[in-house]
């Protein structure tokens, strides 16, 4: 019965009407139809639901029981048919994932753009870029903007932007070091398991630097932890504490003069970001159009 909403909503517009035949125009079948519909409502429910006077029709009991669940019930597929049409008119939610330095430091500045030029809802998820990639593969974000190269099968992967990794405090240090300056630091350390941390060891090697030698304060897990805790640390402590990110979480603050920042010596810590979605959604024009304006954004 209630797979056939059809026999309800000509019980519905008979109550509307007020009458049979009006509810046939309106419905644009015959008187006849509409009285089988009713009569097929009567006999699954077996008992009456109209009760005919000489001014028109009443609903008995049971019929104005019925009339409060039909109700519900065309409230309820009314929501869902809007749904329905936000699928079909592309009106749904765009979902980005990226990882935490992009998500917070370089891609909130172009969501509002991201937003205006495919005309829908953009919603953010930050998260380390291996767990993005999981969620680009199961088809929970649209686009994924990631610092780690976590390459998988069914995946484009689009190089985005180049970025550096750099030293920074909030004392003043050189603006070049040493390998001896590195040991004269207290450190903030992102996870072992980090992107930052892997090419970051690879380049301290290179410098004949042994990480173990360092006196480390702390572990954090993300960019944002590790440059407030710096930030709020004693800026008048013998050694200065630093760091090493991408120079995108604070290019703003080194501007402004709140932290400063160095890089090492004849070495350079680069790596690329990368703009990855699904080879299923290569023409999708939403995704080929974030993805073009990202681009454009950084030349490569």
């Amino acid at each position: 019965m209630l797979r056939d909403f059809a026999k309800l909503q000509t019980f519905l517009m008979v109550i509307k009407e007020k009458s049979f035949s009006k509810a046939s125009v309106k419905l644009g079948i015959s008187q006849p139809a509409v009285t089988q519909q009713i009569k097929f409502i009567e006999d699954y429910l077996d008992t009456k639901i109209f009760r005919r006077k000489k001014n028109g029709i009443v609903l008995t009991k049971e019929g104005e029981d019925l009339y409060r669940i039909a109700q519900r019930l065309e409230k309820a597929i009314q929501s869902s048919e809007k749904e329905f049409l936000k699928i079909i008119n592309k009106g749904f939610t765009f979902v980005m994932g990226s990882s935490y330095a992009i998500g917070n430091y370089i891609l909130p500045n172009y969501l509002g753009e991201i937003k205006k030029r495919i005309d829908n809802e953009v919603f953010m998820n930050v998260d380390l870029s291996c767990n993005v990639i999981e969620q680009l593969e199961e088809k929970k974000i649209d686009v994924a903007l990631i610092e780690s190269p976590v390459f998988k099968e069914g995946i484009i992967y689009r190089e985005w932007v180049e970025d550096e990794l750099v030293v920074f405090s909030n004392q003043p240090i050189k603006k070049h070091l040493s390998a001896d300056d590195l040991l004269e630091f207290d450190w903030i350390c992102r996870n072992e398991d980090s992107h930052t941390r892997k090419l970051t060891s690879e380049v301290f090697e290179e410098m004949g630097v042994q990480c173990n030698n360092f006196n480390v304060l702390g572990v954090l897990g993300s960019p944002t932890a590790i440059k407030e805790t710096i930030m709020n640390a004693d800026k008048n402590a013998d050694r200065p504490i630093v760091s090493i990110m991408s120079r995108h979480v604070v290019k703003h603050d080194i501007d402004k003069g709140t932290l400063f920042g160095a890089r090492l010596k004849n070495h350079k810590i680069t790596r690329k970001l990368y703009i990855a979605y699904s080879k299923e959604r290569k023409h999708d024009a939403f995704v080929d159009n974030v993805v073009n304006y990202l681009l454009s954004l950084y030349r490569v």
